[in-house]
């Protein structure tokens, strides 16, 4: 485990390997072992890799996991044994081929489908149909991460999604309209998602709709993979209502590319006008020019008209009753790239919810300040604590003799003073390079440079080099709580949140047992 590796290396430091640490190595060893964890765990704990179900596909931007083969059990146990508490599939219990929410032992949340036991009836097709989208790998998507065939049982994972469907924003959510802008960033970026799939040889999407539409942790609209595969082998592609079906569905029950395009009309139709109206009646109003009345009222008229007549001449080009007169999915993107208002404002702002950022859980025992910015990942608060602290925890770490005080030294101290002078002044970088100047010289140790210097990082976006600072922090001072606390914050950012509570916990045993001897 995480906590193993650090222990041997602090012992390996007792015995006077503290150059070795210092040196970088720790780096070399430990933290690539690390890495290698991080990539199972992003990963799934059961692949196997000898079955040719894609276990080995590359890890997507974001650290999506590898597409890979889950057991039955850890399905079951994700789900609370398929509990109906569990169920995020829109008709409940009702639903064909149900989703749960699931939340794996690394702590990764998952949406996981289960499929009727007749729908899948040859294990190495399904498993087939799986790999082929689980291989696809996108930003606009919620990617499919694994499968499952066990016996009878056949179900795929993917990311889950907490924000609700684009369905439920639009046609449930009374108090809170979707902005316009948000509604233009929606249609692009599923159109994106679909040219992507197209570009990569999946171009079949089944029954898109507005409760195929996810919005993630950032309030990113996102495509469900879902769709990508039939709810059966010999199945329909189209649950909805017949008036929403592509017309030559209905005359040959096949799905192509252009049956694809028709449907997504029918979601730009919903983005418009927050409501689900048949195509055949929206066309009718397009035709009659009565686009104002077909919008959607919530938006008071906060929208361009100009823009919205655009995305309506789109909507009447995918709904054409001849395949061949629907336009591509890069015309989609084309038409509406341009029209994009808001390119700098987070979707989760425009969507008025928090950015969730996964914190490690609080520990069992009480929390100090610094404790408690750490579980909050408050990166600011963490910065005042250590402002405030200075280097009171330094003291013993290091025995200087006379002879050390060289014109070296008195440059090593002053460019450490350069770094607290510009860590006061959060300015991280510059703290950064001359932290580094005090580290690299290595007459002096110091855990409290090491522990100012990983914020640093982590305040820069580089969570890997803060944690690295941390366990070096700790290799100097292997009692000190900061340098457990600082471990935690980093591992939290790395996704790795079991191994970030291990270090809560820990930071908060040590404090406990520093204030019991301070008592006595």
């Amino acid at each position: 485990s995480y906590k193993e590796k650090t222990e041997e290396a602090v012992s390996e430091q007792k015995k006077g390997f503290l150059i070795w640490v210092i040196m970088g190595c720790c780096q070399s060893s430990i933290l690539k072992e690390l890495s290698s964890e991080k990539d199972q765990r992003h990963g799934v704990v059961n692949a196997r890799a000898s079955n040719g179900t894609g276990a080995g596909a590359a890890v997507g931007d974001g650290g999506v996991p590898v597409f890979s083969e889950f057991s039955l059990s850890e399905l079951k146990a994700a789900t609370n044994n398929f509990s109906s508490e569990f169920i995020v599939s829109e008709s409940g219990e009702k639903a064909p081929n149900m989703v749960y929410k699931g939340r794996l032992q690394n702590r990764r949340w998952i949406a996981v489908k289960k499929f009727t036991k007749s729908a899948w009836p040859d294990p190495k097709q399904f498993a087939d149909e799986a790999s082929g989208v689980g291989n696809l790998r996108h930003k606009r998507l919620a990617n499919l991460i694994g499968y499952c065939s066990d016996g009878d049982e056949r179900l795929l994972v993917a990311e889950y999604m907490p924000n609700d469907t684009l369905a439920k924003h639009l046609f449930h959510w009374e108090n809170q309209t979707l902005e316009w802008a948000m509604r233009l960033r929606v249609a692009l970026y599923i159109a994106e998602a679909l040219d992507y799939c197209s570009s990569e040889g999946r171009p079949l999407y089944h029954d898109l709709n507005a409760y195929r539409v996810l919005f993630d942790e950032s309030g990113d609209p996102r495509l469900s993979c879902f769709g990508l595969m039939k709810n059966s082998r010999d199945g329909k592609s189209y649950s909805t209502n017949l008036a929403y079906t592509p017309p030559e569905y209905l005359r040959n029950g096949r799905v192509t590319q252009e049956s694809v395009v028709f449907s997504y009309g029918t979601v730009l139709l919903d983005l418009l006008s927050g409501k689900h109206i048949p195509p055949g009646h929206a066309l009718d109003m397009i035709r009659g020019k009565n686009i104002l009345l077909l919008m959607d009222s919530h938006l008071e008229g906060n929208f361009s008209t100009e823009e919205a007549t655009v995305v309506f001449d789109l909507a009447s080009r995918c709904l054409q009753y001849e395949p061949r007169e629907r336009p591509n999915t890069k015309d989609l993107v084309s038409t509406l790239g341009p029209l994009q208002s808001k390119p700098d404002v987070a979707s989760h702002v425009m969507l008025g919810i928090p950015k969730s950022e996964e914190a490690p859980p609080t520990p069992q025992h009480p929390l100090s300040a610094m404790g408690d910015a750490c579980s909050r990942m408050d990166l600011t608060a963490i910065h005042q604590i250590l402002v405030m602290t200075h280097y009171k925890d330094d003291e013993g770490t290091n025995e200087l003799s006379f002879q050390e005080w060289t014109q070296q030294m008195r440059d090593m101290l002053e460019a450490r003073k350069r770094g607290d002078l510009a860590f006061r002044d959060k300015d991280f970088k510059t703290a950064i390079d001359c932290y580094s100047q005090f580290v690299d010289v290595g007459t002096m140790v110091s855990p409290t440079v090491y522990a100012r210097r990983s914020l640093c990082y982590l305040m820069c976006d580089q969570p890997d080099a803060a944690l690295r600072d941390a366990m070096q922090a700790q290799c100097v001072y292997p009692d000190w709580s900061t340098a457990f606390y600082m471990q935690a914050v980093a591992l939290s950012k790395l996704d790795m949140h079991k191994d970030a509570a291990d270090m809560l916990n820990e930071a908060a045993i040590l404090e406990e047992k520093r204030r019991g001897g301070r008592a006595s």
